[in-house]
């Protein structure tokens, strides 16, 4: 049986947007993708308007905390997924990479 694939979501302070990708992904996949985020420059704790808005389509993340970016979590990443901060991220030619320039959609808290 092969491992399932890994999907790191990163932006800078991985406290709004990669933290409702990853809960998105997570809440879709039921368990077939290892899911992940991460940022540059943490935050202390997750945006309360992004777990507001997860809430509002039944996606509990109050759980989840801001974590440190490494270069072991894109090394063993299937799929690492930048938010608009891409030039933050190792770049490794074996993992796919995509760049989902979304701006600022969250108030900071």
């Amino acid at each position: 049986m092969t491992d399932p694939p890994s999907v790191l979501f990163v932006c800078g302070h991985n406290a709004g947007r990669s933290q409702m990708a990853a809960g998105f992904l997570t809440h879709l996949a039921a368990g077939r993708v290892q899911v992940r985020s991460a940022g540059s420059v943490p935050a202390d704790t997750v945006n309360p308007v992004a777990i507001a808005a997860m809430a509002e389509v039944g996606i509990d993340i109050t759980a989840e905390t801001p974590k440190v970016l490494t270069v072991d979590a894109v090394e063993s990443s299937t799929v690492v997924v930048t938010m608009g901060r891409g030039d933050a991220c190792p770049v490794f030619p074996w993992i796919r990479h995509e760049d989902w320039d979304l701006g600022d959609l969250l108030p900071t808290a």
